[in-house]
């Protein structure tokens, strides 16, 4: 369960930009199914440029993050700041974003999927193993909640352009 939430064998042996740029770390992957379209979903994630979407009483200062979605923020270059924390490595439209933060180094990889759309976060964690697998523990809880409450905004916004 630490390593891994919901990713199937496939996409943990799924080749990721974010291994790259943390050679040999300890990694964990993240998944989930949105009923959304991929274009939404990819600029909800574009919104992690100013809020986590996880536990904001923990990691967003006790603010609630945005609920609507600001389009801008889908407009990407690289070195923009993600999180507080983050900064974009590398994306490409539509497909992933690859953060960096010191030697943590983490993709969100979207793919469209019979109707609805696949996210895969891989997380990977550089420097020694104890100290990866402590981080992903705690990972793990932040990330299941951020990946839900998008799943949630955009499956919200996805059904209000359908009715």
């Amino acid at each position: 369960m630490i390593l891994n939430w919901g990713a199937t064998t496939q996409e943990r042996n799924a080749a990721l930009p974010c291994d790259a740029l943390a050679p040999a770390a300890f990694s964990a992957d993240r998944a989930i199914s949105i009923d959304a379209p991929s274009s939404t979903v990819f600029d909800w994630l574009c919104q992690l440029r100013v809020a986590p979407y996880s536990y904001d009483l923990i990691d967003n200062f006790g603010r609630r993050s945005p609920r609507t979605r600001d389009p801008n923020l889908a407009q990407l270059r690289t070195g923009q700041r993600f999180m507080q924390i983050f900064t974009l490595q590398s994306f490409t439209d539509h497909e992933h974003i690859t953060l960096q933060s010191g030697k943590v180094a983490v993709t969100y990889a979207v793919r469209a999927e019979a109707g609805r759309t696949r996210v895969h976060v891989r997380v990977c964690f550089g420097g020694p193993r104890l100290i990866g697998w402590a981080m992903a523990v705690g990972d793990v809880v932040m990330m299941r909640k951020q990946l839900l409450t998008l799943r949630d905004l955009a499956e919200q916004e996805a059904a209000r352009t359908t009715s």
